[in-house]
């Protein structure tokens, strides 16, 4: 069974999911497969230490079953295509890199 889950239902699961009593802050999609915001996406969460990056990922759910292993107590999978991920590195480099580029020494 494929099941998509929104931003907030995904937050949700964290949260409890995990025992984390903190919520995640705002999310700021970094990669996505759509414009309608209920596709695979990977977020960037405003994390507490900020120089502590997270990332949150909205996919199709895998169960442990699925996928043949076990799962720790709060952990899931979720299933994105690997062109996402790519857009995510890219879109991070880009983002961490100085205005006009590195400088050759």
């Amino acid at each position: 069974m494929r099941m998509n889950l929104t931003t907030k239902t995904f937050q949700r699961l964290l949260t409890s999911a995990s025992g984390l009593d903190t919520p995640l802050g705002a999310l700021r999609p970094i990669a996505n497969q759509c414009t309608a915001g209920n596709c695979p996406t990977i977020y960037l969460a405003d994390s507490e230490p900020a120089e502590v990056a997270t990332a949150v990922v909205q996919g199709y759910v895998v169960t442990a079953e699925q996928a043949g292993i076990d799962l720790p107590h709060g952990e899931v999978l979720v299933r994105v295509p690997v062109s996402l991920l790519t857009e995510a590195v890219h879109n991070l480099s880009r983002q961490s890199a100085p205005p006009g580029g590195a400088k050759e020494v």
